[in-house]
């Protein structure tokens, strides 16, 4: 057995065609079905049946085609160690970012760090907490910015700063800077965002909302996709909620004064970085935390208080 056959049989597995599959491995027909032939008699165990069209698995082909994926996966890793080692940062590198992060971070960062690494070909894209771990998993992603912790055996956490809440009441302006407290909240105008994301879960077990009988003061529901769509639905209501600092720093200066900090305990949720245990890329992680804490440190308050940290889950 050697790479190309690998890289042979995964290609038909995917295409379920041979002639197709020869293209994309950009040989010809007769020597892909060759080489997957000899892999055939070398292990005495028919990978496909060809009589169907399209080509279909045998029961012993689907069993080795999930093995092969992954021993492709762990060829792909011993490249990406020797690259490591010889400083030759290239490819491709994808970081999932979510939602109630990705807006108000990214701009902060990521050009300078693309910048870093010109020939490494950055992916970048919005994702739920459950799917950024569900695809760190399955080696589908290479790093996730999230809210720790995760707890999970198969992901390595790194911690990067600590993000405070701040209340936000439409109907209330906050010209005097009156500190806002989690047990004296008006819990009738709340809103949060749509299940789903992390952040409602976490405003929802600060404020015990799962235990109280709110009587919300406007007739309808509204479950929010994104920051920006709940705050404006916030403004047009004159109702309340709570935001990640990074979100309000950049709000109008109607806006601001909507905002209200929180008195000790401050609510807070830990931002940090997850890969799979195994991610070998520790030239790139140890630069993205870099210029992450670079960017965002002097935007945040202090970082040594002491408050309420609110779980991911």
């Amino acid at each position: 057995m050697n790479i190309q056959q690998i890289q042979y049989l995964l290609a038909v597995a995917e295409n379920k065609h041979f002639e197709k599959a020869a293209e994309k491995c950009f040989v010809t027909q007769s020597t892909l079905s060759t080489m997957i032939s000899k892999f055939e008699e070398e292990f005495e165990i028919k990978v496909f049946n060809r009589k169907k069209k399209p080509v279909e698995l045998t029961k012993e082909g689907e069993i080795l085609i999930e093995q092969l994926k992954l021993i492709q996966k762990e060829l792909a890793q011993l490249k990406e160690i020797s690259n490591e080692i010889k400083g030759n940062i290239k490819g491709e590198l994808s970081i999932a970012v979510i939602p109630t992060i990705a807006p108000f971070l990214l701009p902060h960062f990521l050009q300078s760090f693309a910048s870093r690494f010109p020939e490494l070909k950055i992916k970048v894209r919005e994702q739920t907490t459950e799917e950024i771990v569900r695809q760190i998993k399955s080696r589908e992603l290479d790093i996730g910015i999230l809210s720790l912790p995760i707890n999970d055996n198969d992901l390595v956490e790194h911690a990067l700063y600590n993000e405070p809440f701040v209340y936000y009441d439409a109907s209330n302006q906050n010209t005097e800077h009156q500190k806002a407290s989690i047990k004296q909240l008006n819990l009738n105008n709340l809103c949060l965002l749509e299940e789903g994301h992390c952040m409602r879960t976490q405003i929802m077990e600060l404020c015990d909302l799962h235990k109280k009988t709110v009587n919300n003061k406007l007739n309808f529901e509204y479950k929010a996709g994104s920051i920006d769509s709940l705050l404006r639905f916030v403004n047009a209501n004159k109702a309340s909620t709570l935001l990640p600092h990074l979100s309000a720093i950049d709000l109008t200066k109607k806006e601001q004064n909507f905002v209200s900090t929180f008195e000790k305990p401050i609510p807070f949720r830990s931002v940090g970085i997850v890969v799979h245990q195994h991610f070998v890329k520790f030239n790139v992680l140890n630069n993205l935390k870099s210029k992450i804490l670079q960017s965002v440190i002097p935007l945040l308050p202090e970082q040594n208080f002491k408050g309420e940290q609110l779980s991911p889950v």
